[in-house]
């Protein structure tokens, strides 16, 4: 493998229109003198379908179409929050949980869908008692270079619990509803730091970040 250009570019490009999810990983990428971009930076890109039945198997979907498509080296992520009282739902279909079949989820919707999400997931949870509302969210990222072979892969995970109400006004997704037990606080009014500390992204990230390491110093 080829890590030259990676080495004297520093650039990497996230597979997602998502600038929330930037912001998360710039925070770990920058300092290491990465250069992160999004797909809404670049003059076209394409839709992915996203048929895998893995998180790990999306994100190699979104990495692999994204980096020939744009002859960069990709980041692919595909991340969501499994609860295990609803059969681990709404798992890899979390981005579009609410929506009816074949209905897409256009980016410039994201915060509607997003309170839809949460809306249908405080309904499926209703009757659930409070000792089984435990949930985790999941991140996995893969590394592709610019001929679409996947590099990296690595999974972070997550735990906490559905509240039967939002809390927090930050992050996104179903944040306001996720607490993490020992911060008695959801993602949604956990800083940006702690955040960055603790959640699914950010192991997946330090291990990612490991491994990167290990390929761009030999």
């Amino acid at each position: 493998m080829d890590w030259s250009t990676l080495k004297s570019s520093r650039k990497l490009l996230l597979g997602t229109t998502n600038r929330k999810k930037l912001i998360e990983l710039n925070a770990h990428l920058q300092p290491r003198g990465f250069e992160l971009l999004t797909l809404a930076d670049m003059p076209s890109f394409i839709d992915v379908e996203e048929t895998g039945t893995t998180f790990l198997e999306n994100a190699r979907l979104k990495g692999k179409a994204q980096s020939v498509a744009q002859g960069l080296w990709t980041v692919g992520e595909d991340s969501g929050l499994c609860v295990p009282a609803l059969a681990g739902d709404p798992g890899i279909y979390s981005a579009r949980y609410s929506l009816q079949p074949g209905q897409n989820a256009d980016a410039t919707e994201r915060a509607v869908i997003d309170q839809d999400n949460n809306d249908k997931l405080l309904r499926e949870m209703h009757s659930v008692p409070d000792p089984q509302r435990d949930a985790y969210y999941v991140s996995a990222i893969v590394l592709c270079d610019p001929s679409g072979n996947v590099v990296l892969e690595v999974q972070g995970q997550c735990w906490g619990r559905i509240l039967r109400q939002r809390r927090g006004t930050q992050g996104f997704g179903y944040d306001p509803l996720f607490e993490v037990i020992e911060y008695h606080q959801t993602f949604a009014e956990l800083g940006l730091n702690v955040k960055r500390a603790i959640s699914h992204r950010s192991c997946a990230l330090r291990e990612f970040l490991r491994q990167l390491d290990v390929k761009l110093d030999r």
